[in-house]
């Protein structure tokens, strides 16, 4: 196991040791508490990096226990970070709250720890925000055994290993066998990923040929395509191992945060790079980074959004200090499978590091709040004719606007695809609201199944996020045929929903709403995707 420098951030959690660890013991390195640690150690807040795992986790409890006079922590009420349901509890939580908020200060930077390292979050480290395990009973505010979850990931492993076994043809073909039609399966995948480039690319229909194995499938196809394997001499083993975390770590129980939307990303970016105005200008590391950021940008979505985060007073909210919450821990998350994987281990450490703040660049751009930020310098670029692709951080200002094109490319879609989407993350938010409904908390905007509907949330979406960003994307292209295919799609689908709506609205009530209707329909803390 390779040693661990800096992988940790400041809220340090072993999983599945029992070991709970809250503040970092610090002691100085000459203390007894650490007995045979090499000297001087690299250290987080006191607590030595420069250590193997089983050494690691030894030494913690030998420290945590020497500190504590051998007291253990009573183990802490899951559903506590998101749910007031008792005086016990909501002590319990602003203590918990005091002692982060006093660990980051303490840090002073968030994203960078001692000499400047990155601090990655380790996967696994914090509890998932799983809406169907929740108890009806919200006096008990308890969430069922992780064991459930553990099962999940076992059976997701399983799924994989077992279609990349057929991916490599080492599935013995038997009399008694179904395989014969898991091949016809993968001969049609293999079809569609000929014309992975087109716009009308049906991400679901591929999802199933590749047994939910869509993300994994899709980027060594696109990594073979463009020949990033050789060029960046990277192991096919550490490769496929980074590309099944970041496909498991997606949550398949989110109706639209899961890995089939991180595949729409990827593809939808692979489409932007190959946009003549963008593509003879890219270098073999800006197209890495385009489809790593676009595979990964949602990589461990809860299915709620920042704003729920932060009035159930969530770690990851206190961690961040309530900006760009998710897309950090997007981010960190990503930094932290890369450097478990080792796939980038075999780089010099100047060329990995700065890889892993472009990422966090590109993943840190999709936060819905920062558009209006992102699209007035676009807009600014585009008047004054100034964009010069020559310069890296042009181009790496380009990915950032593709990113996030891409991840808001679903009205562009053909209406079929489109409107499922739509429904998704619809359906996404309602169930967001019926918690906050069920817990006594005030329902987030567009969450509220009785009152938004789907297709005024759509139109919305689309008048005030997606159209003036792919507007001024269509400038950029000075058209191209995607871009205005895109346009066309949107105007259409804006038009479906408009229908939609008024087929579902009574007239008089569409008069009043239509009168009352306020500038800017969509806020910020919609956190549409």
């Amino acid at each position: 196991m390779p040693v661990l420098e800096g992988l940790w951030g400041p809220d340090l959690r072993m999983r599945d040791t029992g070991l709970d660890v809250g503040v970092c013991p610090e002691e100085p390195p000459d203390s007894p508490v650490w007995g045979p640690l090499r000297t001087p150690p690299v250290t987080c807040g006191g607590l030595s990096l420069a250590l193997e795992l089983p050494a690691l986790i030894r030494q913690l409890r030998a420290a945590w226990r020497a500190r504590k006079g051998g007291s253990q922590r009573p183990e802490r009420n899951q559903a506590s970070p998101w749910v007031e349901s008792g005086k016990e509890q909501e002590e319990e939580i602003k203590l918990d709250t005091e002692n982060r908020s006093a660990r980051v200060e303490a840090d002073g930077r968030l994203n960078t720890g001692h000499a400047g390292v990155l601090l990655a979050e380790r996967r696994g480290s914090y509890p998932l925000i799983d809406l169907r395990i929740l108890k009806t009973s919200a006096q008990q505010g308890e969430v069922e055994t992780v064991t459930r979850r553990k099962v999940k990931r076992l059976l997701s492993f399983q799924r994989y290993c077992h279609a990349s076994r057929l991916l490599r043809g080492l599935v013995p073909h038997t009399p008694r066998s179904l395989h014969l039609l898991d091949d016809d399966y993968l001969g049609q995948a293999a079809h569609m990923l000929s014309k992975v480039g087109t716009w009308n690319f049906d991400i679901f229909l591929f999802d199933r040929l590749t047994n939910g194995n869509s993300l994994v499938t899709l980027m060594c196809h696109l990594f073979n395509v463009y020949d990033l394997i050789h060029h960046f001499q990277l192991d096919m083993v550490k490769l496929n191992r980074f590309l099944g975390m970041v496909q498991e770590d997606y949550h398949s129980q989110n109706p639209y945060h899961n890995a089939v939307h991180a595949a729409d990303v990827t593809q939808a970016m692979y489409c932007y790079l190959r946009e003549p105005k963008l593509a003879e200008h890219l270098s073999p590391l800006d197209i890495f980074l385009g489809l790593m950021a676009a595979a990964a940008h949602d990589v461990d979505h809860p299915g709620v959004n920042q704003p729920f985060l932060i009035k159930t007073r969530h770690h990851l909210a206190s961690l961040y200090q309530n900006t760009s919450v998710l897309e950090s821990h997007h981010w960190r998350s990503t930094v932290g499978m890369l450097r478990e994987s080792g796939l980038l281990s075999h780089l010099p450490a100047d060329m990995s590091r700065d890889i892993e703040q472009r990422l966090g660049s590109l993943i840190l751009a999709t936060d819905i709040n920062r558009q209006n930020e992102f699209l007035m310098t676009f807009r600014e670029h585009l008047d004054n004719q100034d964009l010069d692709l020559q310069l890296a951080s042009h181009r790496h200002f380009i990915l950032q606007i593709a990113l996030k094109c891409a991840d808001i490319c679903n009205p562009c879609r053909v209406w079929e695809l489109s409107r499922q989407w739509s429904e998704r993350v619809c359906e996404e938010f309602y169930r967001q609201g019926d918690l906050e409904k069920k817990f006594d908390l005030e329902i987030s905007p567009l969450c509220n199944q009785q009152s938004d509907s789907v297709p005024a949330i759509q139109i919305g979406f689309i008048s005030y996020i997606v159209e003036p960003l792919f507007e001024e994307w269509h400038r950029f292209t000075e058209p191209s045929l995607l871009s205005q295919t895109m346009l066309d799609h949107l105007h259409k689908n804006k038009a479906n929903w408009s229908s939609l709506r008024c087929a579902h609205t009574p007239s008089d009530v569409q008069g009043r709403s239509q009168a009352e209707e306020p500038e800017g329909e969509v806020g910020e803390g919609a956190d549409i995707p």
